[in-house]
C-alpha cells in the first residue's frame, strides 16, 4: 500500500489548519481502523511541552484531550513505550498489554493512564527528535494489528509529521505556556 485510504486522503486535503486536520483526521483514523479512541501527542522536543487531540467512540472511554499545552512529565521513567519513542526507535503494536513484554510497556503505566487493551504507539519523528505520537486503540479486547493497519500507520506517519513538526515550530511561546 503506497496511499492512504481515500477517507483519509480527503481529509488531509479538505483540512490546511493543523488543528481542524488533527480533529478531522482522529475520528476518521478510528473508523479506518476500526478502534475505539485516537489520540495525538504533539510535543517540542526541546522543551517537552505536548498537547493531546483526542477523539473517542463513547464517552465512556477516557478523554485524553488537553485544554491547551502543558508541560510534559518524565513518563519515560515508567513508560518503556514512552522512552522508545524518544530513542526515535520505529513505532510499536501492541496486541494485547495483558500479555506483552515488560520491555514492550509497563502493564500497571498503561492500566491507570490509558485503560486500553490494545494499540499502536506511532512515533513521528523528524531529525532525531520525537515530535508527536499517534495512539489508537482498543478498549475490550486484544487486536491483531493486519499488514493493512501496520501499512496505513506508516503512511499517517509519512503524511503527518512533517505537518505537526511545522505546526509544533509555528506555534508562539505564549501558547505553549503551561498550567501552573
Amino acid at each position: 500500500m503506497n496511499s492512504l485510504p481515500d477517507s483519509l486522503q480527503t481529509i488531509f486535503s479538505l483540512h490546511h489548519q493543523p488543528e481542524s486536520l488533527f480533529e478531522a483526521l482522529l475520528p476518521e483514523i478510528s473508523q479506518v481502523l476500526n478502534t475505539d479512541r485516537c489520540f495525538l501527542v504533539v510535543r517540542h522536543p526541546d522543551t517537552r511541552i505536548y498537547r493531546n487531540f483526542c477523539w473517542r467512540r463513547k464517552p465512556e472511554f477516557p478523554d485524553l484531550t488537553t485544554a491547551g499545552w502543558e508541560l510534559e512529565e518524565n513518563w519515560e521513567e515508567d513508560d518503556p513505550m514512552f522512552a522508545a519513542a524518544l530513542r526515535t526507535e520505529p513505532s510499536i503494536f501492541v496486541e494485547d498489554i495483558e500479555t506483552a513484554s515488560p520491555t514492550v510497556l509497563n502493564r500497571e503505566f498503561e492500566r491507570e493512564n490509558f485503560g486500553h487493551r490494545a494499540l499502536i504507539h506511532a512515533h513521528l519523528s523528524d531529525g532525531g527528535k520525537l515530535w508527536g505520537i499517534l495512539q489508537p486503540c482498543l478498549f475490550d479486547h486484544p487486536r491483531t494489528w493486519s499488514e493493512f493497519d501496520r501499512a496505513v500507520i506508516t503512511q499517517l506517519i509519512q503524511n503527518l509529521t512533517p505537518i505537526v513538526v511545522e505546526y509544533v515550530q509555528s506555534v508562539k511561546d505564549s501558547k505553549m505556556s503551561h498550567k501552573n
